[in-house]
C-alpha cells in the first residue's frame, strides 16, 4: 500500500516513477506525481516525494534530487562568475529555495 495523503492510498506491487510537481500545478492537495504498476495515468499525491519513498524504506534514494540542485546552483555560480556577471538576487532565491526544500523534506 502506498499512502497518497488525505486517507487516499494505492495498493500496487511496484511504483514506476516518482515527480514533484513544481510551478503552478503545485498546490493544495498536489505535490507528487505516482506512477504505479497497472496504472495508466499518474495519480497525484498531496505527500512529497520525499515522504512517500520514506514509507517505502527507500532514505538512500531521497538525498538525489537537493543534490542535483546543489551541483546544478554551483555550475551557474561558476560560469557566472567565469563571464563576470554574477547575479547575487538570482543566486540567492535559487540557494534559498535549495535550503528551504532540505529543511522542509527533513521535517516531514
Amino acid at each position: 500500500m502506498v499512502a497518497l495523503g488525505f486517507g487516499k492510498f494505492a495498493r500496487a506491487d511496484r511504483i514506476f516513477a516518482l515527480e514533484r510537481i513544481t510551478g503552478e500545478e503545485r498546490g493544495d492537495g498536489q505535490r507528487t506525481r505516482v506512477w504505479i504498476d497497472g496504472v495508466a495515468d499518474p495519480l497525484i499525491a498531496s505527500r512529497t516525494e520525499g515522504t512517500i519513498l520514506r514509507d517505502m524504506g527507500q532514505e538512500a534514494a531521497i538525498v538525489g534530487p537537493q543534490i542535483d540542485e546543489a551541483l546544478d546552483l554551483a555550475a551557474r555560480l561558476a560560469a557566472a562568475a567565469e563571464a563576470g556577471r554574477v547575479d547575487l538576487s538570482d543566486l540567492g532565491r535559487r540557494a534559498r529555495r535549495l535550503l528551504a526544500s532540505t529543511t522542509a523534506s527533513s521535517s516531514e
